[in-house]
């Protein structure tokens, strides 16, 4: 590592005369290329973050070739580190090979014959992985507070396979807060009648942790090129939920990026979209009662729109003479500590699939101090709504408050069926949101949805469509309660519907 006080200076040389250590090109190499440049003062601390040297070149065997940071410019305003890395497309063969058997001549001439030596892939991403390892996971002991803080970066990539076309690499990087230059790479220069090729040459710039940006990349390089050059195991669930913490579970594209980041297998999509739900620990009403709250008048200004809610199931539930209640998809608890309150509930599950969830409805309920007579009314159950489950059978209610528009609607027959048909409770007491007073919320830019991981988001004729549905399969009565403030002409913020057997 550098000194602390050494002075910035230019060491472009490290980057062009690499010594004994440099790469060689054979009959058989190519080499691929990432930089990632900084302007943060002095610009040279990029090294402490990616605990490489900006005053020497260094080399990092891979089962495929060999991997060269090189610091082609590293000055007090301005420091640029380039991953180089030499693919060997004979040792790409030997390590792919894997003991499968003899490839027929075709494939055997494809497995020399193809991109992986010259363009941007998951070759890349995994020599990221190994080679700046430590910088990925935010540990930095020179510079903690650095490592910690958001700085200006330009990550460059000269060639990059695009399968989507370039504006995919927008959807991907956008919403991670990157600006976004995909420009698309000419067949042939020389030709320009022939059109673009897939590849890409992409720029990203903004301003992130270094970490977060060196994720965003290790994870979304293999999902633009819709492809790996190695066998995809169950622990690449364990690296893509770990690589996308944070940010994955939010994503407007989640579904794509685990699908293909998983080689499109789809018992391993299904295992990462479950952890992924444990990981999301947003509070799924924070957007919706935030708009509410600001732009709330009149009588109702003192009490925020969830408040209204979960007064509202409770009321639902009274009404009912419900005396055992499950709260499916309890979230962090804010409704059981409600139901906890209410006497003449007898017995109250709250069921979610995250862990992590149910961990923080246990401290928020103070689940070790409550007393003992307390104690004995309630219980956490892990659990996916979308499946049946004999333990939640033989209640006589049910809440989904704020639930519905978290679930793909392809998993909504699930739901339902879980729910109506194999739970059955006597009364179901459903909240979702209004999709049409969605117009009413200043803060909320239009056509966007209350909160980032919503599937959907309905109108009332939807709703009522649904809901409608589902009673006459299942043998159930539907009314519709307004949750807020039901204006004229868009409707309440909240649609409430309570299902009675």
């Amino acid at each position: 590592m550098l000194p602390v006080d050494r002075p910035g200076g230019d060491v472009g040389a490290a980057g062009a005369d690499m010594g004994s250590n440099g790469p060689s090109s054979g009959p058989h190499t190519a080499r691929v290329l990432l930089t990632v440049t900084t302007t943060v003062e002095p610009a040279t601390d990029l090294g402490f973050l990616l605990h490489k040297n900006p005053a020497h070149a260094q080399v990092f065997e891979q089962s495929f070739g060999r991997a060269y940071v090189v610091y082609p410019a590293a000055s007090a305003s301005q420091c640029t580190a380039a991953l180089v890395l030499e693919v060997d497309a004979v040792d790409l063969v030997r390590g792919a090979r894997g003991g499968r058997g003899r490839a027929t001549p075709d494939v055997a001439v494809g497995q020399y014959v193809n991109d992986r030596p010259y363009a941007a892939s998951s070759l890349l991403a995994v020599a990221i992985g190994r080679v700046f390892g430590t910088a990925m996971r935010g540990t930095c002991k020179q510079r903690p507070e650095l490592a910690a803080t958001a700085i200006p970066l330009e990550i460059m990539i000269p060639a990059l396979p695009c399968r989507g076309g370039a504006s995919l690499a927008g959807d991907l990087f956008e919403p991670l807060g990157w600006e976004v230059d995909a420009t698309p790479v000419p067949l042939d220069p020389a030709f320009p009648d022939w059109g673009d090729s897939h590849y890409v040459r992409l720029v990203l710039r903004g301003t992130l942790r270094l970490a977060d940006a060196l994720n965003h990349v290790y994870v979304l390089l293999p999902v633009l090129d819709d492809a790996k050059h190695y066998w995809v195991a169950p622990d690449e669930v364990d690296k893509l939920v770990r690589a996308g913490a944070g940010w994955l579970a939010a994503h407007p594209k989640r579904d794509l990026i685990t699908r293909r980041y998983l080689a499109h297998r789809r018992e391993l999509t299904a295992m990462a979209m479950a952890r992924l739900a444990e990981v999301d620990d947003t509070e799924p009403e924070a957007l919706d009662n935030a708009s509410a709250a600001a732009d709330a008048t009149g009588p109702h200004l003192a009490v925020s729109l969830a408040e209204q809610r979960r007064a509202a199931v409770l009321d639902a539930l009274r009404d009912e003479g419900v005396t055992r209640v499950l709260d499916l998809g309890c979230g962090s608890g804010a409704l059981l500590q409600v139901l906890l309150r209410e006497p003449s509930l007898t017995d109250i599950v709250g069921v979610d699939v995250s862990h992590r969830c149910l961990d923080q409805a246990a401290r928020r309920l103070k689940l070790d101090r409550m007393p003992e007579r307390q104690r004995a009314r309630l219980t956490l159950l892990q659990g996916s709504l979308t499946y049946r489950d004999a333990r939640l059978r033989g209640y006589d209610g049910a809440v989904l408050m704020e639930v519905v528009e978290h679930i793909d609607p392809s998993r909504l027959d699930a739901l339902a069926d879980a729910v109506f048909g194999d739970a059955r409770p006597r009364v179901v007491v459903m909240t979702t949101p209004n999709v049409e007073h969605n117009v009413r919320f200043a803060g909320l830019p239009a056509g966007a949805m209350r909160h980032p991981d919503h599937r959907f988001e309905w109108s009332r004729e939807e709703f009522a469509t649904w809901t409608g549905g589902v009673a006459s399969a299942y043998g159930y009565a539907v009314r519709y309660v307004p949750v807020g403030p039901d204006d004229p002409e868009v409707g309440p913020p909240t649609q409430m519907a309570v299902f009675t057997r």
